[in-house]
């Protein structure tokens, strides 16, 4: 695993995480998704989902587990986003994306998962990336469609009742899996 700091772009860093980034990481998740302070960005669930969006064991899980990475983003020393890669064979699941509220709609979202797309394509050889979105998030699967995904109609049921995902604010949420193909290495 590359845990070596690289910069895929001018400003941006990109490291793998480590058990001591996980309160950061969990905040930083929490910001993006849950509560007030999730208001500020476009990603926000607080209106669908409220309760925690993650928590310190289910990402030191992702941190420790042999087939995951979680990759951390700073730019000018500061924590501004992550996201997890899970090797799956041919393809890698990408999820527990979170930019910084404050600096969503900026572009860096676009950097983060082209960044994503290579490390998968490159250091496991995926030739297709996988995620899955709350199907009622409409403005967030247009965001991942604009960037090649296509959704697939396959569905999974939200866990309802399993506080560890949120508390649900309506009675139809549902994940939708979204698959890119991955171009192969020039």
């Amino acid at each position: 695993m590359d845990t070596a700091p690289h910069q895929a772009a001018a400003e941006l860093t990109f490291r793998d995480a480590t058990e001591a980034d996980v309160p950061a990481l969990v905040e930083l998740i929490e910001s993006a998704y849950r509560g007030d302070a999730s208001r500020v960005g476009w990603t926000t669930e607080a209106d669908i989902l409220q309760g925690q969006r993650t928590d310190p064991e289910g990402v030191l899980d992702v941190v420790r587990s042999p087939l995951s990475r979680l990759l951390v983003v700073h730019r000018d020393g500061g924590l501004v986003a992550c996201c997890q890669l899970e090797h799956r064979g041919d393809s890698a699941y990408f999820g527990m994306f979170a930019v910084r509220p404050e600096l969503q709609g900026a572009g860096l979202g676009k950097v983060i998962i082209a960044e994503a797309e290579r490390s998968v394509r490159e250091t496991w050889g995926a030739r297709e990336m996988h995620m899955t979105v709350i199907s009622a998030r409409d403005d967030l699967i247009a965001w991942y469609e604009r960037r090649g995904y296509r959704r697939t109609g396959k569905t999974t049921p939200f866990p309802y009742g399993d506080e560890r995902f949120g508390i649900p604010q309506r009675d139809d949420l549902e994940f939708e899996l979204l698959v890119k193909a991955l171009a192969s290495r020039p």
